[in-house]
């Protein structure tokens, strides 16, 4: 005959045990087969992204962020500017 049904509690805690399993074998196989551009690399990518967009000032006052943000960036500007220019410079020499 048929199996006795199962208690809610044992099914639900049946269902969250293989949930968690679950998300852990796709967490592995999105580790293993994602393209490996480096070690850190993408941390170090997401890192700058969030420190140019002001993540770190004071989100209740949008002058701090939009200051923030414009000084970040012109900074980062002059860093490509000066970079480009020594480049160029040594070209030369």
């Amino acid at each position: 005959m048929s199996e006795p049904p199962k208690t809610p509690s044992r099914q639900d805690s049946g269902d969250a045990a293989r949930a968690r399993e679950a998300a852990a074998i796709l967490r592995r196989i999105n580790e293993e087969t994602s393209p490996q551009i480096g070690a850190g690399t993408g941390r170090l990518l997401s890192n700058t992204w969030g420190h140019l967009s002001a993540v770190d000032a004071d989100q209740d006052d949008p002058i701090e962020v939009l200051g923030t943000r414009i000084g970040r960036i012109l900074g980062f500007v002059a860093f490509l500017v000066l970079s480009v220019s020594l480049v160029l410079y040594l070209m030369r020499s």
